[in-house]
């Protein structure tokens, strides 16, 4: 009976503490790196669009703050 007390609380925490590490890195996390970066690229900034789909795509738009050049040709 000793035994069930002590293992079964064990056995509980070894579950739950394996449920709670995230196995590699973050898929969401790494997309939107790679968003930013790819907006920063291009003179912007990556803005929330206030949506939660799960999709970085979706959440956040390329904010573009770079001034486009006044130059006529000629």
């Amino acid at each position: 009976m000793r035994i069930v007390l002590f293992a079964a609380p064990a056995a509980l925490a070894l579950t739950l503490s394996a449920c709670a590490a995230p196995m590699g890195p973050d898929p969401y996390q790494t997309e939107l790196q790679r968003l930013s970066a790819d907006c920063e690229a291009r003179g912007g900034i990556l803005s929330p669009t206030g949506s939660q789909s799960g999709r970085p795509q979706l959440d956040n738009v390329c904010k573009v703050t770079a001034q486009p050049s006044n130059r006529t040709g000629g």
